[in-house]
C-alpha cells in the first residue's frame, strides 16, 4: 500500500508530517480507542464505564459497512538507530535485540490494525475489547536483528470472519540504506463486548481486485488449516499408524538387550531423557503489566514464554539457539492481574540443528489450589552445533514428542 491509514486524524497528521508514528504512539493510540489510562486508580474507573458502550455494538454484521484492506494498513517504527535512549529497553547480552520485546510491539500493533478495521469515526470510544486469541505464525527471515538499526513494522487485515479478524504484519530494519526483511507474523483476534464477556460483530472485508482476493483466500487456506490440526490433535484422537510406528522403534531403541525386559531402558549415544530436559518458571502478575482491558498484556505473557523457551534450548543445547519460527499460540483463557503464573518449558523435538520447543502456562490459585491452563507455545530453534537427540520414556512424552514432531514438521513446509 503506498498511503497508510492510521485511524483518521492520527493518520493524516502523522502523513503530513512525512512520519510514520512510533510503537510508544500506537500504545497511547490503544489506550485513547478505549479509554484506558495510564494511571491505575483512573484505569480501573475507565474500564468500569465501558460497560455502557455496548448501546453501539451492532446486532449483527449486516448493520457494519464494508471495509478494505487499505482503512486497516498501518506502518509504525521501532526507532533504535535514531534514538539511542531506546535501546536500552530491546538490548540482550549478546548484542542484538530481544526478540520477546519484538513479540510485545507485535501483540500491540495486532491489536490497533484491527481497531483499524472496525473504527467507527462518529464515536469517541470503540465498544469493541479485541483481544488476541491466536498465533498462527511468525516466521524469521533474518537471523539477527541489530539493536542499533531502525526498525520499520507494516501490517493490514488480510481476512475477517463474523466476530475474527485475521491481522498479517512485515517486519523490517534498516541496514546499509535499505530496508531488509525480517519476519512475517499472522495474528488472528477476536471482537467482545465492551466488558469482554461475549462475541462481538466486526465489519465484514471489501476485496479490490485479484491480489487482495488471493491475500484474502491464503485466510480462508489459513483458517481452514487451523481446524484441521485441532480436529487431529493428540489429545482428540489416536497417533497415527506411521507415528505409532516411530514410538515403538524409539522404545526398542532404548530397550537394554543384556535383559529380557520392557522395563530395562538403556540411553542411546548423543541423547538426553526428555524429562532431564525442561525447566520452569514462576511469574507474579502485577498491574504494571496489565493491558488496555484490565488484564496481563498477551505480549507479556509471550515474552516471558519465549524468553523461557529459549533459555531451555540454550541451556540443551550448549550454545546460544537462534529463532527460526513461532507458531500456533493459543490463547486460552485471559490472566488475572494478581494472578501466580507457572510456566513449564519442554524440548520436545529434535532433528538435525533444530530444536522444537513447548512452553505451557497455567494460573495457581493459592486459595484452592486449582490449576487452569492459559496458554501453549510452540518455539523452532536453530543451534550450529551437533546437539543430542531428545528421547521420550512415557506414553506421555512420546505424545508431546510426536506433536513437536508435527509442529516441526509444519514449520519446514512452511518455509519452504
Amino acid at each position: 500500500f503506498e498511503c497508510f491509514y492510521f485511524l483518521g486524524f492520527f493518520t493524516g497528521q502523522m502523513c503530513r508530517q512525512g512520519k510514520a508514528p512510533d510503537m510508544a504512539e500506537v500504545r497511547n493510540r490503544l489506550r485513547e480507542i478505549v479509554g484506558a489510562s495510564t494511571n491505575w486508580k483512573d484505569h480501573q474507573q475507565a474500564l468500569a464505564e465501558r460497560a455502557s458502550l455496548s448501546q453501539n455494538l451492532a446486532k449483527s454484521q449486516d448493520e457494519l459497512p464494508a471495509k478494505t484492506m487499505k482503512d486497516s494498513a498501518i506502518e509504525a517504527h521501532l526507532p533504535l538507530g535514531t534514538q539511542p535512549a531506546l535501546r536500552e529497553k530491546y538490548l540482550n547480552y549478546h548484542n542484538s535485540v530481544r526478540f520477546g520485546r519484538i513479540l510485545e510491539d507485535l501483540d500491540s500493533l495486532a491489536v490497533l490494525i484491527c481497531y483499524s478495521h472496525t473504527w467507527n469515526e462518529e464515536l469517541q470510544r470503540s465498544p469493541l475489547s479485541i483481544v488476541t486469541a491466536l498465533v498462527d505464525q511468525i516466521d524469521m527471515r533474518q537471523n539477527i536483528i541489530f539493536p542499533d538499526c531502525d526498525i520499520k513494522f507494516t501490517g493490514h487485515v488480510t481476512w475477517v470472519g463474523k466476530t475474527s479478524i485475521e491481522a498479517t504484519m512485515h517486519m523490517s530494519q534498516y541496514q546499509d540504506g535499505a530496508y531488509t526483511d525480517v519476519l512475517d507474523a499472522t495474528f488472528v483476534m477476536v471482537a467482545r463486548d465492551p466488558e469482554n464477556k461475549r462475541a462481538a460483530f466486526v465489519n465484514p472485508l471489501k476485496l479490490e481486485g485479484p491480489e487482495e482476493e488471493a491475500i484474502f483466500h491464503q485466510g480462508e487456506v489459513n483458517k481452514t488449516r487451523r481446524v484441521e490440526l485441532s480436529t487431529a490433535s493428540l489429545l482428540k484422537v489416536a497417533p497415527t499408524a506411521e507415528e505409532r510406528t516411530l514410538v515403538h522403534s524409539l522404545f526398542l531403541n532404548t530397550l537394554d538387550t543384556r535383559t529380557v525386559s520392557f522395563r530395562s531402558r538403556v540411553l542411546p549415544p548423543n541423547s538426553m531423557w526428555m524429562e532431564d530436559a525442561k525447566m520452569k518458571g514462576l511469574e507474579i502478575c502485577h498491574p504494571q503489566e496489565r493491558n488496555i482491558f484490565n488484564r496481563i498484556f498477551g505480549g507479556f505473557l509471550m515474552r516471558k514464554a519465549y524468553e523461557l523457551g529459549w533459555a531451555n534450548a540454550c541451556a540443551f543445547a550448549g550454545g546460544r539457539p537462534t529463532l527460526v519460527a513461532v507458531d500456533d499460540i493459543v490463547f486460552r483463557k485471559p490472566v488475572e492481574i494478581g494472578s501466580l503464573l507457572l510456566l513449564s518449558s519442554q524440548v520436545c523435538y529434535t532433528e538435525g540443528i533444530h530444536i522444537q520447543v513447548r512452553v505451557h502456562t497455567e494460573v495457581l490459585d493459592p486459595l484452592t489450589r486449582q490449576h487452569n491452563t492459559t496458554n501453549v507455545f510452540h518455539f523452532t530453534f536453530r543451534v550450529e552445533k551437533d546437539i543430542p537427540a531428545i528421547v521420550p520414556q512415557s506414553y506421555g512424552e512420546s505424545m508431546l514428542y510426536l506433536d513437536g514432531k508435527r509442529h516441526f514438521d509444519e514449520t519446514m513446509r512452511s518455509q519452504g
